[in-house]
């Protein structure tokens, strides 16, 4: 999505509806997004166009603490006498020197024509994004191109499409700054004098002499029991990413001459990318104090994908029959090498030159092939009936289980075409919707959980014989079982219109339910070759109510206003787990807390929300504070540890 420049947009639609995404496959389980872009016209001389923009961007709201006078003047109400001598006296803002007003400018420039029976359209944009944290900032270069050529009377048309997307990165450690921007004292200057800080950099920070290190000859060195200066974590720190986009198809359709009725349509496509992370961190860092970092991460991938598909529609009075065959194919290929560079071995005392990208490089694929079908029959123009059926096959199961079937059906009313309210002049359109549909998901990240597989270890677990170290080989975990994750989903709608649309809306009601969820949990040591492996553990529901309306308070020919307000109200909840019966029984799940520590703090738990946050019942004192390191012992047991965790609240809300 982010290599379409929205200058580059005709139409943007979302699908919902149980029987409108069933015939896109497994990757319509959450829904579609079609976008149309634009094209050009037969006959149309050269047209060009030029959209521009800047903007600017500030923080709304900053966080309201003590200046360095008031620091040092609570410092002295505290220690009276014992106020040290050696508080620095400066008076500095560490928000001010974190974030800034940022400047972004946007630029989009089009061509777009027509030959005889060649429309085309080339378009180029560039945008470039500064962020409210100092050094992070964002640009991006789109090209596209697209050509529509026909032949023989339109009945043989060609659809070319070209797009390609340089992105550039740079990333602001956030965390450390607005982190530290709270944490130190507003008394010290940001930049420091002296010999100490020619080994951080020239920036402030709380020096300690040390005795030296390996074969440096260091004198002092960054005291980390304290903040760290946020503006040098800022520029000490250079991370940036390019990356390289390209996506190409080519549609041709075919309507049949002496078959008109029947039309032919094929088309490949396929998408290119590469990417690189380069992460350069100073030396006189506050995480490295010795010799610093420069790592390097890459990473190419492709993709192909063609399909073909017949269609045939006929009216036979009353009776429109519209009748869809067709298979696709796309085959998906990643590789790259991860944290190549050179760093600080702290095992060995000694840097490191992680030059050998084969330890670090890895690759993997996967293919999805399917095979569908669908009929759509109206009659009346009034009554509507779409059935459609999928068969998809993926490569991330054993063939026991690597394919899945999938139908759809939809039925609609377009109660507006009745006689009895076919002349309300006041109400343009009424339709009422009813579907049921089922989808399948396989996006579970290994390409192989399924085989049982071993992989090379890296310099860091290898096995001396003698002087030389040799690499190991290591079982990974894996599962037979895996299978489809399957969401079925059950929904009515009904859709209103007044006064020749300029009033337009809808109400729909849905039922959702999937079986077979994969995840990643942990399991028994000892009965496979890890604690964690990826398997179906349960059942999941959705239900809810969404409502949308659209008005158009002005429209004439050169000017259209749009309103548009939307509202959902949905419930999540966990059904079944399929790992235990317990009902303390839970799965982990999400984000780590912190590198090194594998605890995580959401849950997946019969009962309650996908993803909630699982955690200890926090202490506040009379004030309504918390009370830091102290938590509720919920089972009386007198300890605070695992068994005195609770779901707390859900990630998503209610109302939307």
């Amino acid at each position: 999505l982010s290599m379409v420049n929205p200058e580059d947009i005709e139409t943007f639609t979302v699908l919902k509806d149980a029987s409108a995404t069933a015939i896109y496959g497994s990757r319509a389980s959450n829904g579609v997004i079609i976008i149309t872009t634009k094209k050009g016209k037969n006959g149309q001389a050269p047209k060009i166009n030029y959209n521009g923009s800047i903007s600017l961007a500030t923080t709304q709201k900053r966080y309201d603490v003590l200046d360095g006078n008031e620091y040092r003047a609570y410092a002295q109400q505290l220690w009276g006498d014992k106020y040290p001598a050696e508080m620095d006296t400066a008076n500095t803002d560490w928000q001010d020197q974190i974030f800034r007003t940022a400047v972004s400018t946007d630029h989009h420039i089009s061509i777009t024509g027509g030959f005889k029976n060649v429309p085309y359209r080339v378009s180029v944009g560039y945008t470039n994004e500064n962020g409210i944290i100092k050094t992070s900032n964002f640009q991006r270069l789109t090209a596209s191109v697209n050509l529509a050529p026909s032949f023989f009377d339109d009945h043989l048309k060609f659809n070319i499409n070209a797009k390609y997307m340089y992105g550039r990165n740079r990333y602001a450690d956030a965390g450390a700054a607005v982190g530290g921007a709270l944490s130190i004292a507003p008394t010290h200057p940001v930049y420091g004098t002296g010999d100490a800080f020619k080994f951080s950099g020239g920036y402030w920070q709380n020096m300690q002499a040390t005795d030296g290190f390996s074969d440096k000859d260091w004198t002092y060195t960054t005291d980390k029991n304290t903040p760290q200066n946020p503006l040098a974590a800022l520029e000490q720190r250079n991370k940036k990413a390019n990356s390289n986009d390209f996506v190409g198809n080519v549609e041709v359709d075919y309507k049949v001459h002496f078959l008109p009725d029947l039309r032919l349509h094929a088309s490949i496509g396929g998408e290119y990318a590469d990417g690189n992370e380069r992460e350069i961190v100073s030396p006189y860092s506050y995480t490295n104090n010795y010799y610093g970092w420069n790592g390097l991460s890459t990473q190419y991938k492709y993709n192909i994908s063609y399909n073909a598909y017949a269609q045939y529609i006929k009216s036979l009075g009353a009776h429109d029959f519209d009748i869809m065959v067709g298979g696709e194919e796309q085959h998906f290929h990643r590789n790259g090498a991860d944290g190549v560079g050179q760093g600080w071995d702290s095992y060995k005392n000694e840097p490191v030159d992680q030059a050998l990208r084969s330890q670090k490089a890895y690759a993997t694929r996967n293919t999805l092939v399917s095979f569908f079908g669908r009929l759509n029959y109206s009659l009346l123009n009034r009554y509507l009936f779409t059935f459609t059926m999928r068969w998809d096959g993926s490569s991330r199961f054993s063939s026991d289980n690597r394919w899945g079937t999938f139908p759809s059906l939809a039925l609609g009313w377009k109660m507006k075409e009745e006689n009895f309210l076919k002349n309300v002049n006041f109400l343009s359109d009424l339709k009422l919707r009813l579907g049921w549909g089922i989808t399948g998901q396989q996006d579970i990240g290994d390409d192989f959980a399924f085989l049982p597989l071993y992989v090379t270890s890296d310099d860091y677990a290898q096995y001396p014989f003698g002087d030389t170290y040799y690499s190991s080989s290591r079982p990974k975990a894996f599962n037979t079982d895996l299978k489809w994750e399957k969401t079925t989903t059950w929904n009515g709608g009904l859709d209103f219109g007044f006064l020749n649309g300029r009033i337009s809306g809808a109400i729909d009601g849905y039922y959702r339910e999937t079986e077979d969820l994969l995840n990643s949990v942990k399991i028994p040591v000892g009965t496979n070759f890890n604690a964690q492996m990826m398997k179906n553990i349960g059942s999941l529901k959705n239900y809810g109510v969404e409502f949308s309306i659209n008005a158009k308070p002005i429209v004439s020919k050169d000017f259209t206003w749009d309103l548009t307000y939307n509202v959902t109200w949905n419930h999540n909840e966990i059904t079944k787990l399929n790992g235990g019966d317990d009902s303390d029984y839970y799965v982990e799940t999400g984000d780590k807390i912190s590198r090194g520590n594998n605890t995580k703090v959401q849950a997946n738990k019969v009962g309650h929300a996908a993803n909630a946050f699982y955690v200890y019942q926090q202490v506040y004192d009379e004030n309504g504070k918390p009370i830091e390191n102290m938590f509720v012992d919920r089972n009386g047991d007198g300890k605070i540890n695992s068994a005195d965790k609770y779901i707390y609240k859900k990630p998503a809300a209610d109302v939307l």
